[in-house]
């Protein structure tokens, strides 16, 4: 059973702010938080891979290593990753790995999505851990802030 998406608008809005920082950095607009069983952030994470020239940098990394860090321990139990993109095989393999009680995103990701698109990492039976799903929450403004850099980033390709 799903929560209702009302509760994740304050985090989502929250994981938009880190994905719009991410333009800054020339980084792909992906933000993530960390939030406690109580609802307070705890982890903030935004794409890092061009900043840092870190493959591994992508924003839910980033928010899960911030949580763990805060809490003084790598499980996150009890803790919902909220992202603004469906994360990729890495990231939904790191939220099951670090074992948060659900993953909220906002757009689907149809070509590297690993929570249902592609594949469906979290909820594959043979794991030890299965956080519960939550989709589309704020997903219209996730998908134009990622539609209007890559319109962007085709342009300036161009010139």
């Amino acid at each position: 059973m799903s929560l209702p998406v009302d509760p994740w608008l304050a985090p989502m809005r929250a994981a938009l702010d880190e994905a719009r920082a991410a333009l800054a950095t020339g980084d792909v607009p992906i933000g993530a938080v960390v939030a406690d069983a109580e609802g307070r952030v705890i982890g903030r994470g935004r794409n890092v891979r061009e900043a840092e020239a870190d493959p591994t940098g992508h924003a839910e990394v980033v928010a899960l290593r911030t949580a763990a860090a805060h809490r003084g321990e790598w499980r996150l139990e009890g803790c919902t990753l909220v992202v603004t993109l469906e994360p990729c095989t890495m990231c939904a393999g790191a939220a099951v790995l670090s074992r948060v009680e659900r993953v909220v995103f906002a757009a689907f990701d149809p070509k590297a999505g690993a929570v249902g698109s592609l594949w469906d990492v979290v909820r594959d039976r043979r794991l030890n851990h299965r956080p519960e799903v939550v989709s589309g929450v704020l997903a219209d403004e996730s998908s134009a802030l990622l539609g209007d850099f890559f319109a962007m980033h085709r342009q300036t390709q161009a010139e």
